[in-house]
């Protein structure tokens, strides 16, 4: 369960809506967030006008992408000008800093399981509750649905579970009891058929071609590490199956994957959970972009004008992946 203090501020929050406001749940789409607007809206049923789910990104994941078609979550793309049709806005699986176009916007509802930087204060106007001890803001919200005695429907609770399964890493990233009790609770109201679908939609066969030039790449690194270098790719989605393709190969203990997204370099991290992946990101790329991640998975983004022009992208990353103990990383970034 949440505390109960979280559950009664929530309840007593909800109890003061006013039923003709116009709600709207903004979020950075991936499976966490959609289930988790999916389990609100259903929450501020019967208390709100009408609640609409908007996404700032483009969802190019194929996982992603089932999750949606096959759930039926009425998420639409998210323009400033639509800002004025909305009495309120909420937040989950996210904060106001996370992302540029979050600015400017006065959030009435923040629910989150990533931790708040001491730098970031709480909005005062908010209702806030952020709970990095919750393995997923999923799980969260199936606390709050099951202390307000809703039942969730086969859909809302499918979609929960995917997201604690994405954010848990199917509990080997982490989680706690409450994670796994909300999974229990609500494996017992979804479609166990439906969940394996949206699992097995891992890849675009327009994808396949990359892997045999994955495979073609492939480096050893120290430390039982590979990388793999793509050149320049639509998507970094690309980069994250492909990453996710290689934990599953025996003895690797991390990898990396490389591509250029329009003029950014994309180097993807996943890792067995033997050393922080987070911090090894970090301590070879945070002089010259953003990086950072947590303990099984990072990410690090730099601009491609950073690289000599007499040298290949693809050694310029090797090179750094295999001095990165000459490095003195900085306190990674949490919201790779």
């Amino acid at each position: 369960m949440t505390g109960g203090d979280d559950v009664t501020r929530f309840k007593q929050w909800r109890g003061g809506l006013c039923k003709t406001d116009r709600w709207c749940v903004l979020i950075n789409a991936d499976p966490d967030a959609l289930a988790s607007a999916m389990a609100l809206k259903r929450i501020l049923l019967n208390h709100a006008h009408s609640m609409e789910i908007l996404r700032i990104n483009e969802v190019t994941r194929p996982d992603n992408l089932a999750m949606i078609r096959d759930l039926r979550i009425p998420v639409k793309p998210w323009a400033p000008e639509k800002s004025a049709a909305f009495s309120h806005f909420a937040i989950v699986d996210s904060q106001p800093h996370h992302n540029g176009l979050f600015e400017g916007i006065s959030f009435s509802l923040i629910v989150d399981h990533h931790s708040l930087p001491p730098e970031h204060a709480q909005p005062s106007e908010a209702f806030c509750c952020i709970r990095p001890e919750f393995g997923s803001t999923s799980t969260i919200m199936a606390h709050f649905l099951h202390s307000l005695r809703i039942r969730p429907t086969t859909r809302l609770a499918t979609a929960l579970l995917y997201g604690i399964r994405t954010d848990t890493a199917t509990f080997e990233r982490g989680g706690s009891d409450k994670d796994l009790r909300a999974w229990q609770w609500l494996f017992r109201f979804a479609d166990l058929n439906l969940l394996r679908r949206i699992i097995r939609s891992e890849y675009l066969r327009e994808w396949l071609p990359a892997f045999s030039q994955a495979f073609r790449s492939l480096k050893d690194c120290r430390g039982g590490g590979v990388y793999v270098s793509l050149h320049h790719v639509k998507s970094a989605d690309l980069l994250v199956g492909i990453a996710d393709f290689f934990t599953k190969v025996q003895d690797l203990r991390w990898v990396a994957v490389s591509g250029i997204v329009d003029k950014t370099v994309v180097v993807v991290f996943r890792g067995d959970g033997g050393r922080d992946i987070g911090r090894l990101a970090d301590a070879c790329f945070y002089d010259v972009g953003t990086a950072g991640g947590h303990r099984m998975m990072g990410r690090a983004e730099f601009p491609l004008a950073v690289v000599p022009v007499d040298v290949k992208p693809a050694d310029f990353i090797f090179l750094r992946l295999q001095n990165r103990k000459l490095r003195h990383p900085r306190p990674r970034d949490q919201s790779a």
